[in-house]
């Protein structure tokens, strides 16, 4: 997370929290965040006009899983949840860059952000 996603007072969850969608059924692990939204127009018109989200607030890029598949997420603020109840994340790339939970959220490995 850069030094201007940390002095955010509106980012809600920080890397290693362990989210879900308010929506959709899948849950994951934040990775990296965006104070605002920073991907594709192509990204966004892609998503159902009737639940787009706003783009001025944080995006949450997760390391995401369902009951099929693993993968990566890139997911409005709103539409999350804290969901470290439900216990671990098993994407296969949690261990790359966590060594392990610490109540709800992941502890981030040594050296393995930049």
């Amino acid at each position: 997370m850069s030094e201007k996603n940390q002095k955010n007072g509106d980012v809600k969850f920080g890397i290693g929290a362990i989210v879900r969608h308010r929506l959709y059924p899948f849950r994951g692990v934040v990775v990296d965040v965006d104070p605002e939204f920073d991907n594709t127009d192509e990204w966004y018109e892609s998503i159902p006009a009737e639940v787009r989200p706003d783009k001025a607030q944080p995006f949450y890029h997760l390391l995401a899983e369902n009951s099929d598949s693993y993968y990566t997420a890139y997911v409005s603020q709103q539409n999350l949840v804290l969901d470290g109840d439900n216990g671990p994340v098993d994407h296969p790339d949690v261990e790359e860059m966590f060594d392990g939970i610490a109540g709800d959220n992941y502890m981030l490995r040594p050296g393995s952000y930049n």
